[in-house]
């Protein structure tokens, strides 16, 4: 959508409803609209971006598509009930399919591992990849259903509002041994090395170190085992399309090249908002779907902070950071997958380099998205559209990616030249680099960091900045950086905790 493009006239009903203005278009955003439409808000999105999306915009280049961030659905179930709210079906408007394998998983050494969400399969997988951890992989998969029940089913939508929603919720915890790390939980059930890195690399997808994070990040096993894990035809930007089609329909908008500058208040309440344009919009309730600490260190200048102030967000712990390669190629590649992770010659040292030390490896594992081996559109014919990801450390390591950018997408593009795609350099039609200085410029994520904070015990649920904001009545939070975390699950179920936080309309009558 341009920011050029006018707006349809508010009708007198629509006038009279209590305002409601979202800072941000990502899948947190956009579901948090649709949701306070649905309870009877007027709503209006801004996004500083020419298009809305945020991490899950969509790059067009040269006649190919790029999915920027998110590439994978694993709980479509959250989309289902955005689309029935609305009176529609999400299966009418947007296509998913599923892969089968999730994903092949590529060592070093050559070797494979094809991830399935079929039973037989993936256990015929383990008896020729490692048959002694059959046992232990079935074992953790009913641990990670477990956790599952709990983590996400009975705490992923509780707002953790005050400490003693934290404390009734440690019982169950200390049952499901929340203090672990996924990696020591999977290796209380697995043997071979190679083994536990597949089962434990899950929540580098959200941002977390698997040697630290909490592990009721295993929960990630059972929710793709259980709803699968599936692309979006015309790429994730579709889902996004379909959103914003969904606010409109409810009489709202989505204003894009629209940028906040202030969050408006009057005695520690939200009153409205300031664009840098200098234009004020009224509003009853705030929703920020910006990062966390870019709404408490720069949206809120006439606030003295006291559960967030500059120094706890300086001092508290964020996620790794990303670089993504985005290319096109002349020809295609069939013999490689939708979805491909290729590991490094290190696992845990990598990861160190990545979270602890915070410096930039010569050696890196990769996220290889080739879309077009499901949906040919996102690239013109006889091409393939490709991105290639990498966890890097966060801007807190001083890598300097204006001098460093080139020469590591030129390592990744030598390595998967030798390895899955022969002749690349030679069949390159179309290139764009994203870094985490484009994460701190573009989408405004502190220290560049690709997924906000880290989801460490202690920055989690209660610990994590709050859905209800603990600095100023009627402002809320949405996305990676509030309860309950990163990915598009989270983020969607993000915007569910509203439900629970925010009032009906009819309190502002």
């Amino acid at each position: 959508m341009s920011p050029s493009v006018p707006q349809p006239a508010a009708s007198q009903s629509q006038t009279q409803k209590p305002h409601a203005v979202i800072i941000g278009s990502g899948f947190g955003g956009l579901a948090a609209a649709v949701r306070l439409g649905a309870r009877g808000y007027r709503v209006t999105v801004l996004e500083r971006l020419d298009a809305p999306g945020g991490r899950a915009y969509v790059h067009h280049q040269d006649g190919f598509s790029f999915d920027a961030g998110p590439t994978i659905i694993t709980a479509p179930f959250l989309l289902d009930e955005l689309w029935a709210l609305c009176g529609k079906r999400f299966a009418d408007e947007v296509e998913l399919r599923r892969m089968e394998p999730f994903y092949r998983i590529r060592f070093d050494n050559g070797e494979h591992f094809d991830y399935s969400g079929d039973p037989q399969r993936i256990r015929a997988e383990i008896l020729r990849f490692a048959p002694a951890d059959l046992e232990g992989y079935e074992r953790f998969l009913k641990k990670s259903e477990a956790i599952f029940r709990v983590g996400f089913e009975q705490l992923g939508h509780t707002p953790f509002s005050s400490f003693m929603d934290m404390v009734r919720i440690i019982p169950s915890m200390l049952k499901l041994q929340s203090y672990r790390s996924v990696y020591s939980l999977v290796c209380s059930y697995i043997k071979d090395p190679r083994m536990r890195t597949i089962m434990s690399f899950h929540p580098l997808l959200i941002g977390g170190n698997p040697f630290t994070v909490t592990s009721i990040y295993a929960l990630i096993s059972y929710l793709e085992r259980a709803w699968g894990v599936h692309s979006t035809i015309g790429g994730t930007g579709a889902i996004v399309q379909g959103l914003v089609g969904l606010i409109e329909g409810q009489g709202n908008q989505v204003r894009c090249g629209a940028e906040v500058a202030e969050i408006l208040t009057t005695e520690r309440t939200v009153r409205g908002v300031r664009l840098t344009n200098g234009e004020e919009i009224d509003a009853a309730i705030v929703v920020s779907d910006a990062d966390p600490a870019w709404t408490y260190k720069h949206l809120l200048p006439s606030i003295k902070r006291r559960r967030w102030p500059d120094w706890r967000i300086k001092r508290s712990q964020y996620s790794n950071g990303l670089f993504v390669w985005y290319f096109g190629t002349r020809r295609q590649y069939p013999d490689v997958l939708h979805h491909t992770i290729l590991m490094g010659p290190r696992y845990r040292e990598l990861i160190t380099d990545i979270f602890g030390r915070k410096v930039l490896a010569k050696d890196f594992s990769l996220y290889l998205h080739r879309p077009t081996a499901t949906d040919p559109s996102v690239a013109p014919p006889g091409c393939d559209t490709f991105y290639a990801l990498a966890p890097v450390p966060n801007l807190d390591s001083g890598t300097d990616w204006e001098t460093q950018g080139e020469p590591y997408r030129q390592a990744i593009c030598a390595y998967l030249e030798q390895s899955l795609l022969p002749g690349l350099s030679e069949n390159l039609v179309t290139s764009k680099v994203t870094t985490p200085l484009d994460f701190k410029h573009r989408l405004l994520s502190y220290k560049g960091a690709g997924f906000s904070l880290e989801p460490v015990l202690w920055q989690s649920a209660w610990f994590r900045p709050h859905n209800a904001s603990e600095e100023v009545r009627h402002l809320y939070l949405v996305g990676a950086g509030t309860h309950p975390g990163a990915g598009v699950p989270g983020v969607i179920s993000s915007a569910r905790v509203l439900d629970t936080v925010v009032p009906n309309a009819t309190a502002f009558a």
